[in-house]
C-alpha cells in the first residue's frame, strides 16, 4: 500500500511539472524576438536620422545579450498588407526571455532611450517566443 501511495504521489508530481510547464511555455529557454518599429517626428531631418542611427548603432553594437541584429527601413515593397509608414525597424533575438529582460536593464539600453526619445514621436515594439 506505501508503495502504491508513493507511486501515486510520484505521478501526481510529474503531471503538476508538465502543467505548469505547459501554462508558462516562457520558461523554457526559447529564443526570443523583440521588433521595434519606430517614426521618427522628423524623419526628412538628416541630423536627426544621423544621432539616432548613432546611439542605436552604439548600443546595439555594445549589447552583452543581443544574438542577432538587423536594423532597416520600409523595403520599396508595394502589397495591400505592408505598413511602410514607419521610419525603422529594429529586431533583435536573444537566447531567452531572460536575456531580453537583462538588456532591458542595460545601460546602454536606457542611455539609447535617453538620447532619442524626443526623435521619435511614435515607438510600437513586438515581441515573440519561439514555438519550436
Amino acid at each position: 500500500m506505501k508503495k502504491f501511495i508513493l507511486l501515486n504521489a510520484i505521478i501526481l508530481l510529474i503531471g503538476t511539472q508538465f502543467k505548469v510547464q505547459a501554462q508558462n511555455p516562457g520558461q523554457h529557454n526559447k529564443e526570443f524576438v523583440h521588433t521595434v518599429y519606430f517614426w521618427l517626428k522628423n524623419p526628412q531631418e538628416i541630423t536627426d536620422r544621423e544621432k539616432f542611427e548613432k546611439s542605436l548603432k552604439t548600443f546595439i553594437n555594445s549589447s552583452k545579450f543581443i544574438k542577432t541584429k538587423h536594423l532597416g527601413v520600409p523595403a520599396m515593397t508595394d502589397r495591400p498588407v505592408i505598413d511602410r509608414s514607419y521610419t525603422y525597424c529594429l529586431s533583435l533575438t536573444f537566447a531567452s526571455k531572460a536575456d531580453q529582460d537583462q538588456y532591458q536593464k542595460e545601460d546602454l539600453h536606457l542611455t539609447f532611450i535617453k538620447e532619442s526619445e524626443a526623435l521619435w514621436k511614435k515607438v510600437l515594439v513586438y515581441d515573440s517566443e519561439s514555438i519550436l
